[in-house]
């Protein structure tokens, strides 16, 4: 990793504390269901907004990712267990508890599993719709290293919203994520909406992207018939992680946001903090 002094952080980036009796509450459902989420694993900084205002991102499959890419705060390794056959129905409950209208249902990479887990992802899908009727479903999944059977489950499914990050550009892929394919990502999204459902991507910026690359990625992102886009700034988790090269301003942001919708994207949210489960509820358009 580079040994250069990070850039100073600007007066725009600024998370909520993630403290408070709805911060609590959370994290004691979680920890009773036996359940992780993306917000605790990731680090993310809108944990504290969002969990206060009674909204988290489940991760099922463990909390041990099989891929190590440069971003991520997520534990890397070879997970210890198989899938849980009863995780569905805990996510479902907490669904219920906390009287979600939209929930937003993310993974690990399980590599280590013939379907990467996919058949988890639709019993997610299957068991929160029995649970809370009328909830809408979104998933982020993997890329299931290609298989396109495995992809099927989850299609078959029928999420409400089929979320999948391209994270960067292609340039960079090497370096941040070095188990995965641009191009495998975008036939992953094409092949979702070609089945008929919503698609959404989200690509981070910092990582040392010329603006020109980010909004040809974009366009191929779009190309691929995804509907939703979400674009914001990469915050380095640790010195082992990779380098943040510079911060995006917010009228930075505000240029890409106008460009993408200029090529059709039915919504963007493009900012600093924005995360593709932040809002997430806000984030679809016309979904009746």
């Amino acid at each position: 990793m580079s040994l250069s002094p990070a850039p100073p952080r600007p007066e725009w980036i600024r998370a909520r504390a993630p403290i408070g009796p709805g911060v609590d509450r959370l994290r004691g459902l979680m920890r009773g269901l036996t359940l992780h989420t993306v917000c605790e694993e990731a680090q993310c900084p809108n944990l504290g907004d969002c969990w206060t205002r009674g909204t988290a991102t489940f991760m099922i499959l463990g909390d041990t990712c099989t891929r190590a890419c440069g971003f991520c705060a997520v534990k890397t390794g070879l997970p210890a267990l198989p899938p849980d056959p009863l995780e569905a129905i805990r996510v479902a409950e907490a669904v219920s508890r906390m009287g979600l209208r939209h929930v937003v249902i993310t993974s690990v990479n399980r590599d280590d599993r013939r379907d990467g887990g996919a058949s988890v992802f639709a019993a997610c899908i299957d068991e929160v719709r029995k649970r809370v009727p009328g909830c809408a479903v979104e998933v982020l999944i993997p890329d299931f290293k290609g298989n396109w059977d495995a992809l099927q489950v989850v299609i078959d499914a029928r999420p409400d919203i089929l979320n999948h990050n391209t994270e960067t550009v292609p340039r960079l892929y090497r370096n941040v994520r070095p188990g995965a394919r641009f191009s495998r990502s975008l036939e992953l999204l094409s092949r979702c909406k070609a089945a008929g459902l919503l698609t959404k991507s989200g690509i981070m910026v910092g990582l040392g992207e010329e603006k020109d690359e980010v909004l040809q990625t974009i366009r191929e992102i779009r190309d691929a018939g995804t509907d939703v886009l979400t674009v914001g700034q990469y915050l380095r988790p640790s010195p082992d992680h990779l380098p943040l090269v510079r911060y995006w301003t917010p009228d930075e942001f505000a240029e890409v946001r106008e460009f993408a919708l200029g090529l059709g994207y039915a919504h963007v949210e493009s900012g600093p903090l924005v995360r593709s489960s932040y809002h997430a509820d806000e984030q679809v358009p016309n979904r009746g």
